[in-house]
């Protein structure tokens, strides 16, 4: 069979669901021949990344760090480096994929495995994880720095587990990693010589990302009942539903205020200026027409007014008067108004007698 026959069946191998617990790819090319920014030779990284990350270069040397509390072996010099990472790696995210890339980088030639615990295991010592034992398998799959991947891993490293997998070193950030069994899962390791540190990518974690998703746990729900996901399989009630579709027709008329706020707002601006006008052209309207009902107001009522104004006038002259003069002449004009008032009282009886 020819050299593409045996990968074309390596590779169909790996991707069946009942492939064999240790699988591994074709032999990667040494990083030594490829770019440091990309060994896969699939260019540079994300510039976007770049600004938050620097780039992880490639360990061209044998040398291994020397400044630790526990003693490193030299690297083999004779054959590609088998390193070995482990991890629940659930909902894969790049503080995983940079954990692995440090790996990868850390010696110039890598074979890179890495070995993930069952669900059995993971939800006895761990709690529950989103993805399934399977769905963690494929998912590291597909990994450009993975080379080798060991399904079922044990939670604690073993001697005879490396000894069968010929595991030169365990990768993992030195913190220690307590269980039930020991406060560092990695210390039998570490008494080995066998452990190589990598650096661990703050900012992110499976569970962080969890807390995301109970955080905006609403949104999401709504998220997925507007994808056509029924009410039974998220496992809401009827009232909960209700609620989410009063919450989205909210949201909808707060997103359409926005979308629409320069031209709602152009509008009113047109409205109140129409309004302006009107209440000018009004005011304009009667103060023209004052003037003609003040003529017309004169023409009906003047003379009675002036006629009342007058009497009025004369009234207060009179009684301004009256009260101004001396006692000798308020009595002469009490005493010739009683006299007037006389001869009037006379003079109607007069007349009264005739009739």
């Amino acid at each position: 069979m020819s050299n593409h026959g045996k990968e074309a069946n390596s590779e169909q191998a790996t991707s069946a669901p009942s492939s064999p617990k240790l699988t591994s790819r074709s032999p990667s090319l040494q990083l030594s021949e490829m770019d440091p920014g990309s060994p896969m030779g699939l260019g540079d990284s994300d510039p976007n990344v770049l600004k938050s990350f620097k780039p992880i270069e490639v360990n061209m040397s044998l040398e291994v760090p020397t400044d630790k509390p526990y003693y490193i072996n030299p690297p083999p010099t004779d054959r590609p480096v088998r390193l070995y990472c482990d991890g629940i790696y659930d909902l894969v995210h790049y503080g995983h994929m940079r954990a692995l890339e440090q790996a990868k980088k850390s010696l110039p030639n890598v074979h890179l495995l890495v070995g993930m615990c069952n669900d059995k295991d993971t939800h006895a010592r761990k709690g529950k994880t989103v993805m399934t034992d399977n769905e963690r398998y494929e998912s590291m799959r597909h990994c450009r720095w993975v080379d080798e991947i060991i399904t079922d891993a044990p939670w604690i490293i073993t001697q005879e587990f490396i000894d069968m997998h010929k595991i030169d070193y365990v990768c993992h950030d030195d913190l220690p990693y307590a269980s039930a069994e020991s406060d560092d899962v990695y210390a039998f390791v570490k008494a080995q010589g066998r452990f190589l540190p990598t650096q661990r990518t703050d900012g992110v974690s499976t569970s962080e990302l969890i807390t995301r998703i109970v955080r905006d746990y609403d949104k999401y729900l709504r998220r997925n009942l507007e994808r056509g996901i029924s009410p039974k399989d998220l496992n809401i009630s009827f009232l909960k539903e209700q609620e989410l579709n009063l919450q989205k027709h909210v949201s909808d008329i707060r997103e359409q205020i926005k979308k629409n706020f320069l031209g709602t707002r152009e509008d009113l601006v047109g409205e109140l200026e129409d309004l302006k006008a009107e209440l000018r052209h009004t005011k304009l309207f009667w103060e023209d027409r004052r003037q003609d009902f003040v003529r017309g107001f004169s023409s009906m009522f003047g003379s009675q007014v002036n006629k009342f104004f007058g009497r009025k006038r004369r009234d207060q002259d009179n009684i301004s008067s009256s009260e101004n003069a001396s006692p000798t002449k308020r009595s002469r004009q009490k005493l010739n108004s009683y006299s007037s008032s006389s001869l009037e009282d006379s003079a109607a009886s007069s007349n009264g007698s005739k009739e």
